[in-house]
């Protein structure tokens, strides 16, 4: 697979269009993969704020695809929540770990934050 990068000031309208953009990418729909660029994005807009840039990054071998999206607040660190069956949030980081093979969160020296999930 090609490196997929790109860098943004996210927003709400960015996010379906990034999603068209990664499924033209890989060539094919690819709904999991998606999804989490999708609550990924969305994360950053709830808790962060619209117009945070952002470097979304999509990487990947024969075996396994790697999703990784970068922002500038280390501090903002993602927590997998259990919502309750009334909320209506909280779920985003709960989907992602449901179809992800794995995921996590990594500090960069740069004083950036990379959460990140595997396909």
């Amino acid at each position: 697979m090609r490196p997929f990068a790109v860098g943004l000031l996210v927003t709400p309208k960015a996010v379906p269009e990034l999603r068209i953009a990664v499924r033209e990418h890989l060539g094919r729909p690819c709904p999991e993969l998606q999804l989490c660029v999708t609550e990924l994005l969305t994360n950053v807009i709830t808790h962060l704020g619209e117009g945070t840039p952002v470097t979304l990054r999509i990487t990947g071998r024969a075996t396994r695809t790697r999703v990784e999206l970068t922002d500038p607040d280390p501090r903002a660190w993602p927590v997998l929540r259990h919502a309750a069956g009334a909320e209506e949030s909280g779920r985003g980081l709960a989907l992602l770990d449901a179809v992800a093979l794995r995921w996590g969160v990594d500090r960069g020296d740069d004083g950036t934050k990379t959460v990140w999930c595997e396909f």
